[in-house]
């Protein structure tokens, strides 16, 4: 072979593997991932990759394809994150590592919440990875059980004015306060999410939601210290599906009626979940002396399996906690179409059924059918109703309405 021929081959062999380097560089570059632990956004393990992860947003969010902000396997300390949009294109935050906020509430970068989501739409946040909140040194300062005026701690992660978006695989961990907030949102999914803190942490409700509409929860675990899910005002179009509650107060549609302005609550579907030892099961609960009337309406419960739940169906139009408001002046929430379906299992209290409707604006359209719960302690199974005149199906006499007024 000629040297001549020789060097041809010898560049365009270099010429080969340099297109296939750059080709790769550019794939690369065109994917779309911004990783807080590049180079670029120099983010190490141990250390706080609050300014790394903001930066990473920044470009995701301005990229005119579908970007994703990557978290990688790890621990990482976190003193607070906004991702506000809008964005341009669809962006994913993947959290594969373990996300720790500061254990000391006045280290966090915004007292109300540690992660926020605002004004983002097509979203998704998955990942392997865990919010963990380290709220353990924060619950002893949960006192609303004896103080009127008490402050709220930092809520873990806030969803405001999210739209068509999707959670899916993560973990929230010992919250200071609620674990995930939603509040002015549309079209938003949880799936696959789990929740994890101590039955004795204060005020650590799983997911809360308000003024919020066509929110889905389903395949989800939820184990804390309060609701497992609670329903504010505004809520429309709720479907819960899946879900596995324990330890916790149960799922509630509530507390309503407790401030002024409040919207009505319609559209909820709450089935085949399961709730285990848990401080209540499904319940209505509203304030008494409500500031104006508040619609209810539209509300079903169907194949909720109960394992050893206290107050496994429960209307409550005169919840009071901690004697803080007065009970004698009823509830203006007008309560209607509601339905009970297929709830079994076993009921730590004898009063598994209690459905307490406000004097003069009595429950409409009330359903209880096929409801066969077992007591699993001593005494003897029986039911209350007041200010209702439920349509009972297939339900034994101990849980259908035994004593009213």
């Amino acid at each position: 072979m000629g040297g001549h021929n020789l060097v041809l081959i010898i560049f365009s062999v270099f010429l080969l593997s340099s297109s296939a380097y750059a080709s790769r560089v550019a794939q690369f570059l065109a994917s779309g991932d911004f990783d807080v632990t590049s180079p670029k956004y120099g983010g190490k393990p141990n250390t706080d990759i609050s300014q790394p992860l903001a930066n990473a947003w920044k470009d995701a969010c301005a990229a005119t394809t579908p970007s994703r902000v990557i978290v990688p396997k790890g621990t990482f300390q976190l003193k607070g994150a906004v991702f506000k949009g809008p964005c341009k294109a669809p962006i994913t935050v993947q959290v594969d590592g373990i996300l720790q906020a500061p254990p000391i509430e006045a280290q966090l970068a915004n007292k109300e919440f540690w992660v926020q989501f605002l004004e983002v739409e097509r979203l998704t946040v998955s990942g392997t990875g865990t919010f963990d909140g380290q709220g353990q040194n924060s619950w002893k300062d949960n006192d609303c059980n004896k103080n009127p005026n008490c402050g709220g701690l930092a809520i873990n992660v806030r969803f405001d004015k999210v739209k068509n978006s999707l959670v899916r695989d993560v973990t929230s961990l010992n919250s200071k306060n609620f674990h995930f907030n939603i509040l002015g949102c549309e079209h938003l999914t949880f799936q696959h999410v789990t929740v994890k803190a101590p039955g004795d942490s204060s005020n650590t409700d799983g997911i809360h939601m308000g003024r919020s509409t066509e929110i889905n929860i389903t395949d989800t675990n939820i184990g804390t210290g309060d609701d497992c899910i609670s329903v504010g005002d505004g809520t429309r179009q709720l479907t819960v599906s899946k879900v596995s509650c324990g330890p916790g107060h149960g799922i509630s549609i509530g507390s309503l009626g407790r401030y002024d302005n409040e919207d009505d609550v319609s559209g909820l579907n709450i089935r085949d979940c399961t709730l285990s030892n848990t401080l209540n099961g499904v319940r209505i609960k509203t304030f008494p002396a409500s500031p104006k009337a508040t619609p209810a309406s539209d509300i079903h419960f169907e194949k909720i399996t109960m394992n050893n739940v206290a107050n496994p169906v429960l209307i409550d139009q005169e919840y009071c906690p901690w004697g803080q408001c007065n009970k004698q002046i009823p509830s203006k929430v007008k309560i209607s179409n509601v339905s009970f379906k297929n709830i079994i299992g076993t009921t730590s209290t004898a009063e598994a059924l209690k459905i307490v409707c406000a004097k003069g604006l009595h429950c409409d359209q009330v359903v209880l059918s096929d409801i066969d719960l077992k007591l699993s302690g001593k005494g003897t199974l029986t039911s209350h109703c007041a200010n209702v005149q439920p349509t009972i199906t297939r339900v034994p006499p101990p849980l259908a309405c035994a004593t009213k007024a």
